[in-house]
């Protein structure tokens, strides 16, 4: 995998968290009730962690095959989006009820992206 792609794809990843996080901490914090700004919140944390695990892959990449790369990017993509798509609509009263599956398998990608991790450096 091109070191460029995963470093890119982190860095990406970490600033979108960091624009969402103050857009949740700032703007949404006044339509959002206290459970929807918990579950947003959730969204930006997964994404950072993981937009930091990319970075430190990439930086390091030998020890990242593809799938390791894909499960991540796409985990990110789903479960965070996901959850970031059904809190506002559900704050506009259109929740996107078809978003709600989509979340658990983008959690799923991320654990067996770690998964993966674990068994390249066994």
């Amino acid at each position: 995998m091109a070191q460029y792609i995963i470093i890119t794809t982190g860095a990406l990843f970490g600033m979108l968290s960091v624009i969402f996080g103050a857009f949740g901490a700032h703007a949404l914090k006044k339509i959002l009730s206290t459970d929807q700004l918990h579950s947003f919140e959730v969204g930006v944390r997964y994404q950072m962690y993981h937009a930091i695990v990319l970075l430190l892959l990439g930086f390091n990449d030998e020890f990242v095959t593809k799938a390791i790369y894909w499960c991540f990017t796409l985990g990110i993509v789903l479960f965070s989006f996901s959850i970031y798509g059904l809190v506002l609509s559900d704050a506009k009263g259109k929740k996107l009820k078809f978003l709600g599956p989509i979340t658990p398998i983008g959690g799923l990608l991320l654990v067996v992206g770690w998964l993966l991790l674990i068994f390249h450096f066994i």
